[in-house]
């Protein structure tokens, strides 16, 4: 009735318009299949959709207002892309897979995939000429253009490819690196691309490598990682926390990845080296800022296997970065394809601090045809963003369904990928975007040999044509380029950005050039770009100093450990882990530790910190020289319910009472504490009134776990202490509350705070300690808490051990543990059910071994749909991995964190007093209504 109503009111004219577009509309095609995985269990269950003509399929797909969609190719000239480049001369090169995902050869590697050289010969915009670089491959995954050849991801190996004889296909074939794993083929190495640092950088999921290169064992999966082109060196740069399939730069040198699963945006803003062995606080080289949860598709026709309505498998993270765009594209959003959601995000990506964080920018292309599957987006030469279309109905790697999860019995094929007849192998489409504003293209080739011209196109406005330029002057290693440069870097414009980004890829084309070791020119020049205007420009200069034996005192003397830009100053900060021990800047990391903006900012306090560990001895004794009378704490973050506890450092707080009226006004996690005497009775069973706590809290008594409800703001807290808990003498109590917002804290009366034992009642109002663990804030979530860095720092280098937590949580002996382990690639617990004894301590030792996040959520008994449909809603909260995918509800008895691949993790709690059947679930967004089970709570002693 609506649509009739608005036809009617827009009058004739356009009426006609809509008939005549609505007649042009292809239609969609259905049948019944059985071969399509119903994962979300819908009824009716998925059909299948026929697939399209290119031209039919274009009229499907959107593309926002003042954009066009165009063709470049498709079948039967493009089969199958997965990644795309483009050479010096402008020419697009594809790599095609049809082997992917089940046809993995272990011996030979002679497969049926290739790369094509794709070019438009006659300027219509359609590719016309098809020329095969190299053929007999199998599964390569990108590559990326390197002395005069290509480098090739192809679990197990990196392949070097060359063209000696100007026939445009490969004759030289060798392998570089050896080691990638090829167990699953959708989680190896991918997203090669030239770095500004003139190496080679990458991404890996969880199939990993474990090998040799440059004469190191190396064994790491899960993350971004950088070689030079020669591969005499190697480097892991950064942990990401599931299979990984995306890597893009900012023109400012910043490192960004997206990941398959829920974290379609990552920020690398500390490399893992600078962290390895620091201890004390847990430092992250990387982290999630994606800011919202789900993505746009334009069409229900969705088939997900887990995170449903989000990303799930996510590719690419590359910036627009041309200027043929609107002036809001120019080096702030980045494109992240969804293939199972037939579209192209736009991560709108902003700073905040010295990082990044992500913002919807909805999409750049949306398909409603199911087999349109974006896996790569990138700009091209010509400043349009290109994308390739894997056109294709079965997206889906795995898990392989079975009846009770999918719908029907699958086969597990090689590369771990469900084997089905569905998956296409004769379809594939190369689209572009453009901006109908767009300046006229004039294409362009660049020489090795023409240096000037190479040097004049560092200043393009077009970041491709930059970095190209970029290696090609590195790899023509000719000296003699090195004035035009020096110009170059020396020239103090900027951009209405405020950047330079010509002296930027200067000032990198120097150092690659090996100029800075054989030049005393070189040295000056970057020296003095320290003080250029950009800070772009600053960043760059101070990342080739650090990497180019900087000393002491030229990083103090230049000021950039106090550079205005935040972004610019954490270079600064790391470019200290690069330097010798020194005293002096100990002291200049301790004074830098005290400033506020440094301690709130989650990428400086962390990155002063890792640097203080370079400097230790200086960092201490400044801190120690400022605070004579300082005490050591006795405790790490994290471990603070413990009996034995120093809390010679906590503040007092009168309770009860709001926190924010005791002047402490934040958001966040706060842990309490007070000690009791108890004169006799201790054996007997007791209750614990707090009164209510706002928003949660968790509640133990000498470290055992007497209770804790969340998000009941005012409820009033009543627990039962299981009989043994108690002891005679001194008994301390220990509450961590969690405030998300408004007032927090134990705020209610008085007579409401004591501690029944017998007849014995004790009253607990009057004076707490208290201390900070983490405060919320927009951005994230301050690691260091109320402490200041050199607090924490101090604990941990001045002799302290962190305790061990297994040890400090109460349970039973180790021997006694419950142990549940994920199988995996199933989204299953290893254990079904398990018992344990009304009121009891129990200790369970949850491993994760699969190659994704999980958790382990104790929910009331009936309660697991209730739990699990709110994790679901939780899902698209921006802040719910930080919440741990937990949601706040009483019916959550007890929890882990979010459990990374390969990482243990214990949670102990008392045991609820009454029987019955309690669910254990994961809660990671579309995991619960597989991956569940039941503890049993009995009367009886359960058999262990």
């Amino acid at each position: 009735r609506m649509k009739e109503v608005r036809l009617w009111a827009v009058g004739d004219k356009v009426k006609e318009q809509w008939a005549a577009f609505r007649k042009e509309m292809p239609t969609l095609v259905y049948r019944d299949e059985a071969n399509i995985p119903n994962y979300e269990k819908r009824d009716p269950a998925p059909q299948y959709q026929e697939p399209l003509s290119p031209a039919e399929s274009q009229k499907l797909i959107q593309v926002p207002v003042g954009f066009s969609l165009e063709l470049f190719a498709s079948e039967p000239n493009i089969i199958n892309p997965i990644a795309m480049e483009w050479d010096e001369k402008g020419r697009l090169w594809v790599i095609e897979t049809v082997d992917y995902p089940n046809t993995v050869l272990e011996e030979d590697n002679v497969g049926d995939d290739r790369i094509k050289i794709c070019e438009d010969t006659n300027g219509d915009g359609k590719a016309d000429k098809f020329t095969v670089f190299a053929d007999k491959l199998n599964i390569p995954t990108s590559m990326v253009f390197s002395n005069g050849g290509v480098i090739v991801s192809q679990a197990p190996h990196f392949l070097f490819l060359k063209d000696t004889d100007g026939d445009d296909k490969a004759d030289v074939r060798k392998i570089i690196i050896d080691g990638w794993g090829t167990y699953d083929t959708h989680a190896g190495p991918s997203n090669l691309k030239y770095g500004f640092d003139n190496q080679i950088w990458g991404v890996v999921g969880y199939s990993g490598f474990k090998g040799t290169i440059a004469g190191e064992n190396r064994q790491f999966s899960q993350g971004v990682y950088r070689f030079k082109p020669d591969v005499s060196a190697f480097e892991f740069m950064t942990s990401t926390s599931n299979n990984t399939w995306g890597l893009g730069f900012s023109e400012n040198n910043d490192v960004f990845a997206s990941t398959a699963n829920n974290t379609h945006s990552v920020f690398m803003g500390i490399p893992a080296r600078a962290i390895k062995g620091v201890e004390g606080v847990e430092l992250t080289g990387s982290a999630k800022i994606d800011g919202h949860y789900a993505m746009h598709p334009i069409t229900p026709h969705v088939r997900q296997v887990d995170v449903f309505g989000g990303f799930t498998a996510a590719a690419g993270h590359n910036f627009y970065s041309a200027r043929n765009y609107p002036q809001e594209f120019w080096n702030k959003i980045a494109f992240v394809c969804e293939p199972t959601g037939h579209l192209v995000h736009m991560a709108r990506i902003e700073k905040s601090g010295a990082g990044f964080i992500e913002k919807d920018g909805w999409n750049l292309f949306a398909s409603s045809d199911e087999w349109v599957s974006p896996v790569d987006a990138k700009t091209g030469p010509d400043g349009a963003v290109w994308i390739l279309d894997w056109y294709n109905f079965i997206i889906q790697h795995n898990p392989t369904p079975t009846p009770e999860r999918g719908g029907y019995a699958a086969v597990n094929g090689k590369g771990n990928a469900y084997e089905n007849p569905l998956r296409d192998k004769s379809h594939g489409r190369i689209w572009r975007v453009v901006s109908r504003e767009a300046k006229p293209y004039d294409p362009i080739a660049l020489d090795k040999d023409d240096t000037d011209e190479l040097v004049e196109t560092l200043g393009s406005d077009n970041f491709f044509w930059r970095m190209t330029a970029q290696r090609l002057l590195v790899e023509s290693g000719d000296a003699g380029v090195l004035p035009d440069l020096y110009d170059l870097a020396k020239d103090a414009s900027v951009d209405d950005s405020g950047e330079n980004y010509a002296a930027i890829h200067a000032l990198w084309t120097i150092d690659g050039l090996g100029a800075l070791t054989k030049d005393d020119q070189a040295e000056k020049i970057v020296t003095g770009a320290l003080k250029h205007k950009s800070a772009g420009v600053r960043k760059a200069a101070i990342q080739i100093l650090s990497k180019n034996q900087w000393t002491e005192q030229g990083i103090v003397s230049s000021g950039v450990l106090n550079d205005p830009d935040p972004n610019t100053r954490l270079a600064a900060v790391l470019a200290l882990v690069d330097i010798s021990p020194s005293d002096a800047l100990g002291k200049t990391l301790y004074q830098i530790s005290t400033e506020e903006n440094v301690k709130r900012d989650d990428w400086l306090s962390q990155a002063v910190y890792a640097a203080a560990y370079r400097h230790k001895q200086g960092f201490i004794a400044a801190f120690m020289e400022a605070n004579p009378g300082y005490k050591k704490m006795e405790v790490q973050p994290g471990s603070r319910e413990v009996t034995d506890l120093d809390e010679s450092a906590w503040k007092e707080m009168a309770l009860p009472q709001h926190i924010e009226t005791a002047g402490l006004n934040i958001d966040g996690v706060i842990w309490f504490r007070k000690t009791v005497n108890i004169s006799g009775g201790a054996a007997k069973k007791a209750t614990l009134s707090l009164g209510p706590v706002d928003d949660s809290d968790e509640t133990w008594i000498n470290g055992v776990r007497v209770g804790g409800i969340r998000k009941k703001y005012n409820e009033k807290r009543v627990y039962e202490i299981p009989a043994g808990t108690l002891k005679p003498g001194k008994n301390v109590i220990a509450v961590k509350v969690e405030d998300t917002g408004g007032g927090g804290g134990m705020y209610g009366n008085a007579g409401d705070m004591f501690l029944q034992v017998g007849g014995q009642k004790i009253a607990l109002a009057g004076n707490w300690k208290y201390e900070v663990e983490k405060e919320f804030s927009a951005k994230g979530r301050n690691p260091f808490g109320d402490a200041s860095i050199a607090e924490v720092f101090v604990n941990a280098y001045m002799g302290s051990a962190a305790p061990d937590e297994s040890k400090a949580l109460a349970s039973g002996p180790s021997d006694k543990a419950i142990h549940i382990k994920v199988i995996k690639n199933q989204m299953k617990y290893d254990l079904k059910t398990f018992e344990v004894q009304a009121g009891k301590p129990v200790e369970i030792v949850f491993e994760n071994p699969d190659f994704m996040q999980h958790n382990l959520v104790i929910t009331r008994p009936g309660a697991l749909e209730t739990v699990g449909k709110a994790a679901d809603k939780l899902a698209s909260d921006p802040k719910g991995a930080e919440k741990n995918y937990v949601p706040d509800m009483p019916e959550v008895l007890f929890s882990t964190k979010l459990v990374n691949p390969q990482q243990t993790v214990t949670l102990s709690f008392v045991a609820p007093d009454k029987p019955g059947d309690y669910p254990f679930v994961c809660t990671f967004p579309g995991h619960w209504s597989i991956m569940n089970g039941i503890m049993k709570v009995t009367k009886n002693k359960p058999n262990l």
